[in-house]
């Protein structure tokens, strides 16, 4: 009798039921006798032990349903080490329930600190295998995480909307998209769409540079822009802030976010009328797309392969477009970051995009 935990940690997506999908029918496919405990919400679940006995037909409909059958959860991996509000020892708990059940491994689906917490159970002697699940991509040594693709769509869509009423008023629009550490959906929802500034993380912007090109397509006969914006996108000038100094601004910052402080300091320097636009959780819900589809089921099937030969403390990656196993240790707690020189970022200068440096 094989025995495998399951759990979501993090934030959700669209494709975690197809990606856990993947590995129980992978498992069931191959495995005579196989017994799924699902651990819910998360990290919380394995903690207190609140889980349930799960059966193929639980996993039966699923590849097209967003969100998780399991619910998550945010539990930070700082936190991990330390005693909750009763004095329990989380790390123990975890462990003492994952041989109380008498599981041969567990299969943890999630993002960053999602898998800095699996490398710790690793580290502890479970054996773990960790899906990349993130809709920032920025999940290091595998080339897309899953969840990531679903949210272009969704963000390109929203943009793709705005241009209609901001062609129509002449207006400044900027669209918040999501990621506060990394660029990747902003980016990539920035080109396709045809946004005509991306302003990301990793490429500080001068507000003077985006004033510039606002006012070079009123000249061309433009009369609207189109401003993709990161949650984290940050100005030269406050990157140049100390740590310390830059969380004692966010302290006292008066504004929702970083896209209401560009849109304040637009319409005072250009006179232009600029409008905020969040698609905020949007982007993370409804069902996957179909290439989120495909991935999850590879990736659940290599999960599933690397169950049964027992090759334990890895995540299951997507490198050039074949699955791959990653030792934890290689991966865990390291961001995956645009590069500001990288060929995207050059192609897309390259036909007039700014990205405000």
């Amino acid at each position: 009798m094989l025995k495998i935990g399951m759990l979501t940690s993090g934030g959700d997506c669209q494709a975690l039921n197809a990606a856990m999908r993947g590995v129980v029918k992978g498992l069931h496919e191959n495995v005579d006798e196989v017994e799924l405990y699902g651990f819910l919400n998360g990290y919380h679940g394995l903690i207190y032990g609140d889980y349930r006995l799960l059966s193929g037909r639980d996993f039966s409909g699923i590849l097209t349903k967003g969100g998780t059958i399991l619910g998550t959860s945010r539990t930070p991996f700082k936190m991990m080490r330390e005693p909750d509000e009763n004095g329990l020892d989380k790390v123990e708990a975890m462990k003492h329930n994952y041989y109380k059940l008498n599981l041969d491994g567990l299969v943890i689906l999630g993002g960053n600190g999602t898998q800095k917490t699996a490398n710790l159970l690793r580290e502890e002697g479970l054996n773990v295998i960790h899906l990349p699940k993130t809709i920032d991509n920025d999940i290091w040594g595998t080339d897309v995480t899953f969840g990531f693709q679903s949210a272009i769509d969704i963000a390109t869509e929203a943009i793709d909307r705005i241009h209609t009423t901001a062609a129509s008023h002449n207006r400044v629009f900027i669209v918040e998209v999501m990621g506060h550490k990394v660029g990747w959906l902003t980016l990539n929802a920035g080109v396709a769409s045809g946004a005509d500034v991306v302003l990301i993380p990793e490429i500080p912007f001068d507000i003077n540079k985006i004033v510039d090109t606002i006012e070079k397509r009123n000249k061309e006969g433009k009369g609207f822009t189109i401003i993709a914006c990161a949650e984290g996108a940050i100005s030269k000038k406050d990157a140049k802030l100390s740590k310390k100094d830059y969380k004692k601004k966010l302290e006292n910052y008066t504004y929702p976010s970083v896209s209401y402080e560009i849109a304040e300091q637009l319409t005072k320097k250009t006179g232009a009328e600029v409008r905020v636009v969040v698609p905020g959780h949007a982007q993370r819900g409804g069902n996957p797309d179909p290439y989120d589809r495909v991935l999850c089921t590879r990736l659940g099937a290599a999960a599933a392969m690397a169950i049964i030969d027992k090759k334990w403390g890895n995540m299951v990656a997507m490198v050039n477009r074949a699955t791959k196993l990653i030792p934890l240790e290689k991966v865990a707690g390291k961001l995956k970051q645009v590069d500001p020189k990288g060929t995207m970022i050059q192609e897309a200068k390259y036909i007039g995009i700014s990205f405000g440096d």
